[in-house]
């Protein structure tokens, strides 16, 4: 039996297969970062090269939810643009309905059952997405959630979903400090996508969330973090020959 081409059924083993062909649509996608700060929540993602007569701005890969809510995708774009026009929808009728801004929670689980549900019906193929959804709650506390294709969702500290995740994540585990500041948080998400992007500042794209708005850095200014990044690297590996040198001597 097919057990690939039928989403509504098991393998023998316990495997839904759609949902982890989905899965890899993921990985195949290009890279978004998470991190979460002390005083800002930080996306950072890889922007594919624009065509010659292609006008970038129509190649979006975060978008705005709510006042206070931004998402991140990778995988299949159009799949991403469909659960973002139905999070928006659900975010006005949670302030319609409840009076107060929804919380970066309750945008998640919104998120991750249309997913789930995604899964568990015939004529219908999961979502080819994972998701980083970050924003301040109403308590000014920042948040940094995951969905995936199978509507499962965490809350992280820092996270990355795309292709070469897992290096970028191993990356973040080493780098990440705790009450990380505005500043750090902007210059580890440049450097941990400086892992995949291997064109610079025009190929990434970082928005910064604070409980008093949201901005982009430029191209410029993101150029000028990378210089700094280069310059302390270039501090370690002198730091790291000094000891070689001075012990062959």
């Amino acid at each position: 039996m097919s057990y690939d081409r039928a989403l509504t059924i098991f393998s023998p083993d316990g495997h839904l297969f759609q949902v982890e062909y989905a899965q890899e649509a993921v990985r195949k996608g290009t890279c978004a970062v998470g991190i979460c700060g002390k005083d800002a929540v930080v996306l950072g993602v890889e922007k594919k090269a624009a065509l010659k007569l292609q006008d970038s701005r129509t190649m979006r890969k975060i978008h705005q939810l709510d006042e206070h809510i931004f998402i991140a995708s990778a995988g299949l774009v159009a799949d991403a643009r469909v659960l973002v026009d139905m999070a928006r929808v659900e975010c006005q009728n949670h302030r319609l309905n409840i009076e107060d801004p929804p919380t970066v929670e309750f945008i998640t689980h919104f998120i991750a059952s249309i997913q789930q549900k995604y899964t568990q019906s015939g004529g219908r193929r999961p979502f080819g997405i994972s998701t980083l959804i970050v924003g301040f709650d109403p308590d000014h506390t920042p948040k940094l959630f995951q969905t995936d294709p199978s509507g499962i969702y965490y809350q992280w500290k820092a996270n990355s979903i795309g292709r070469n995740s897992k290096t970028v994540r191993e990356f973040l585990e080493k780098h990440y400090a705790q009450e990380m500041g505005e500043e750090d948080a902007v210059k580890l998400a440049v450097k941990s996508l400086l892992e995949v992007v291997q064109t610079g500042a025009k190929n990434i794209e970082i928005l910064v969330i604070t409980k008093d708005g949201n901005r982009t850095p430029t191209v410029a200014e993101i150029e000028d973090i990378i210089k700094v990044i280069e310059v302390e690297k270039a501090e370690e590996a002198e730091k790291k020959a000094k000891p070689s040198s001075s012990s062959t001597s």
